[in-house]
This record gives C-alpha cells, structure tokens and sequence, in this order.
C-alpha cells in the first residue's frame, strides 16, 4: 500500500483502544448497537434477534474472487462472513447463516488472527461481512490485529441498517463502505425486511458513510482505497424501488457516487411465501434499471452491471 490507513493513526495515538471499549458499553443493558434496540444484556452473553450475544460468530474466512474488481483483484478480497443478522429478509440469500447461527464463536484474538490469515494469504483488504450486530466484537479484535502487522484496507460490507452510534465509531477506522440499500418504502421495508423504518436508516447510514470517506478512490493498480460503494439488488416488480434509489444516490450523493446495479436475484428463503417475488428477475426488468442509471447520469457503474444482462433470460 502506497497510504496508510487512518485506523493505523488511531491505533498508535491510542484512540482505536478507546473506540472499542465505547463500543463495548453499547452491548451492556439493553443493546445499542443496531438499530433493533434490543432489550438485552449482550455483554451478559443474552443474544439479541440478531441471535449473537457477547462474542461474534463466523461462518466462514476465505479469499473471496466474487465481489467488485476493484476489492478482489488478483488475489481475493479477504471475507469474513459473521453470522446472525438484525434483519429478516425473507429473500437472504444467505438464509443458512444469516437466520440460523452457523459457524464458530470467536474470541478477539481468534479474530484478529482472521485477518492476519487473510492478509498473509495475500488478500487486497479485510472485508467485513454483514458486521452491523458486531460491531463492538470488530473494535475489541482490530488493535489485537494491528499489533500482528495489520495494514489492509478495511471493507464494511453491510445491508446499510446501522446505528448512528456504531457509525461513529467507525468513522476513521474503515475505508471502505459497501452498503446495500435494498428498499425504499416502508411498507415493502415491512413486508420483505421485518422492519418499517429500515429506508429511512439506511438513507442516513448511506450519507454518514458517504461524509466520512467520500466517492471512491482507488490507487494505480485499479484497487479499492477508500471511499463508498453502493450496491442495489433489483428485484423482480419493484421498478420504483430501484428508480427512488438510484435517483436518492444521484442527488444526494453525486453522479461520481460508485455504484453496483445488481442482477443476481433468485428466489431464496422464504420467497415461496411471497408469489410477487418467487421469480427470477426478466432482462428487461434489468435493462430498465440500468437506463435509468445512465439517464441520472451516474458515471461510474460497476462493469459487472451491464455484462451481468448477457446472463439474463429473456
């Protein structure tokens, strides 16, 4: 890397240690970390809807070949997938360890030691993996990494339902942020996600994380430095959907905002409850999507937006 990070500064002026035992207070009495406000002692080890209690809990760690071209380059973005999740998407993808906790309680050091593995493995950065519910957890494990050499660029990837408080304490500590903003109505918000007020969430996650790093920057080998990158899932019928999202990043976030138009929807979960949506998407559902991208003048598409139309059926 030819920059520092900022988490490094913090780390050596002592701020990054400090920034974890805040976040530590959030899990204590009723849970703050999400914006579930869940009413229960997760530092006392009581699991919240997110079904995690005091220590995170990974599916998997690996050299991830499958996001954006500009985080897995040559040889990987370096995943962690935390199970458990604060929403209920009744089309996750991830179904398995998003709605059942699946994979192995860690502790601090067991997770740093994550990101050391993945860094020594080659990976262009540490990409955090649905970390909303983890957030403390991720503070509590990153100075324990950054003793053992860590210099990565840091990615969170999440759904965009963030708490303003763990917001803040990220704020210098993460580079990159990837939020997926799936919804706009608080009434599609209801019925798909469990929870009404996730647009209006995720729109102030989405400009905080934009304040703190701006559009994205990447550095001469094509990789990911720092910045925001959205995602949006289009969905089969919710045109409107996509149009009130797409036009929110081009007005509020700029024409230079990176954007990920995608079109990997397949019924998942518990879709077949849910006729309107137990489809795969059509082309020119998706071929709408990204005409209306051109038309509010977003510059900077992900390439794998338009090569995913060839994939679609007709």
């Amino acid at each position: 890397m030819s920059e520092r990070s900022p988490y490094l500064e913090l780390h050596a002026s002592g701020e990054l240690c400090e920034r974890a035992r805040r976040a530590l207070g959030l899990l204590e009495g009723r849970c703050r970390v999400c914006p579930r406000l869940c009413k229960v002692d997760r530092l006392a080890d009581r699991p919240g809807l997110c079904r995690v209690g005091r220590h995170a809990v990974v599916a998997s760690h690996f050299a991830h070949f499958g996001e954006e071209d500009c985080l897995r380059g040559r040889r990987g973005s370096g995943t962690i997938f935390f199970s458990g999740c604060n929403l209920r998407c009744v089309f996750c993808q991830n179904h398995d360890i998003s709605w059942q906790l699946q994979g192995d309680r860690v502790t601090p050091h067991r997770l740093a030691g994550m990101m050391l593995e993945l860094q020594a493995m080659g990976c262009h950065n540490i990409n955090w993996v649905t970390p909303e519910h983890v957030v403390p957890q991720i503070l509590e494990a990153l100075p324990l990494a950054v003793d053992g050499g860590l210099r990565l660029p840091l990615v969170y990837n999440t759904s965009a339902y963030d708490s303003p408080e763990s917001l803040a304490l990220m704020d210098g500590v993460v580079d990159v942020y990837m939020p997926d903003f799936k919804l706009w109505s608080s009434e599609l918000a209801r019925r798909y996600l469990a929870k009404r007020d996730y647009a209006e969430v995720a729109r102030h996650s989405v400009r905080e994380m934009h304040r703190q790093v701006g559009d994205l920057v990447l550095g001469e080998d094509g990789m990911a430095r720092r910045g925001l990158i959205v995602r949006h899932l289009v969905m089969p019928g919710l045109f409107e959907e996509t149009e009130a999202i797409l036009r929110f990043v081009a007005d509020e976030l700029g024409p230079d905002t990176y954007v990920n138009v995608m079109a990997q929807y397949y019924p998942a979960g518990r879709t077949g409850e849910f006729p309107e949506i137990d489809r795969h998407l059509y082309r020119s559902e998706f071929e709408r999507a990204l005409a209306l991208a051109d038309g509010l003048g977003l510059r900077r598409l992900d390439e794998r937006s338009r090569s995913a139309l060839a994939r679609l059926a007709a």
